[in-house]
């Protein structure tokens, strides 16, 4: 059973170090050129280095090319996602006062939620959707029960329910870029 306290140790080759732990965002953009390691193994720097974990890496595509190199990250506050969909991270110039992390792609958007049993939420209307339980076990109308670890792919499927059968924890991706770009 992973704890809910753990961190991972990140490094990348632009000289960006520290740890990564619960209710922290973090953008990293490799742009033209960047490593990074995300690691469970320093003891003296990670005091939970012996307890197993969860990382959800995603990766999203620049609407641009040569992108340079970046790094952000955002302590997120558990209430702003208790009960409801709260913006992560986005490049769309409607989440420009509320989105925690800006990415590059103008055309998305990273949503997050955390329900107790019988809260729902609407899933975003959007040309694309990628809904990812990350813990816990939800239903997604239309489409049935998803567990931890589960994914949708909605395409041009419209608003939909999202509830949680226990207490749960999802991300959501909103996208609005068409097949042709």
């Amino acid at each position: 059973m992973a704890c809910s306290w753990c961190s991972l140790v990140h490094q990348d080759s632009q000289g960006h170090n520290g740890v990564i732990y619960p209710n922290l965002a973090q953008r990293m953009t490799a742009g033209t050129g960047i490593r990074h390691s995300e690691k469970n193994d320093r003891p003296t720097v990670n005091p939970d280095a012996g307890q197993p974990l969860d990382l959800v890496q995603m990766w999203v595509v620049p609407h641009e090319p040569e992108v340079a190199p970046g790094y952000e990250q955002l302590e997120l506050h558990p209430s702003d996602m208790q009960g409801r969909l709260a913006v992560v991270a986005s490049g769309m110039t409607r989440h420009r006062d509320q989105a925690a992390i800006r990415i590059r792609n103008r055309y998305a958007a990273l949503h997050v939620a955390r329900l107790e049993p019988g809260q729902s939420v609407a899933v975003p209307d959007a040309p694309f959707v990628h809904v990812y339980v990350t813990r816990g076990q939800m239903h997604l109308e239309a489409e049935g029960l998803l567990d931890a670890g589960d994914a949708a792919r909605l395409t041009a499927a419209g608003e939909r329910r999202l509830g949680a059968a226990e207490p749960s924890e999802v991300l959501i991706w909103e996208m609005h870029a068409s097949l042709s770009i």
